[in-house]
């Protein structure tokens, strides 16, 4: 799930982005990123087409369909949640933690 969000929102920040540049900013295999964008593809998700780049080649300007936007919206809700879940736990471990060393440093 955290590939795919960060692919979405990679995609969505810059369309003209290469699977190679894709793969050293997201720290992905260039295989890993071309699966999941003929995942993301076929899915409906995103979509590519062809232009001509600066130095006169054929590339792909990839852009989030509406679906794709839709399935960007309820993948960063869930990773919201589970990151909020988180942060929680963690909260109540460090109050926790605190409580503790205040009790073994509070003089007797």
């Amino acid at each position: 799930m955290k590939e795919s969000l960060m692919l979405m929102r990679a995609i969505d920040a810059n369309p003209q982005i290469t699977q190679r540049e894709l793969s050293i900013h997201l720290g992905l295999s260039l295989g890993k990123i071309n699966f999941l964008v003929r995942a993301m593809v076929d899915k409906g998700f995103i979509k590519a087409d062809n232009f001509k780049n600066s130095k006169n080649k054929i590339a792909y300007l990839y852009y989030l369909t509406p679906k794709g936007f839709e399935e960007k919206t309820k993948i960063t809700y869930r990773y919201m949640k589970r990151k909020m879940a988180e942060y929680e736990k963690l909260e109540e471990e460090i109050q926790q933690l605190q409580k503790e060393v205040n009790q073994e440093h509070s003089p007797r």
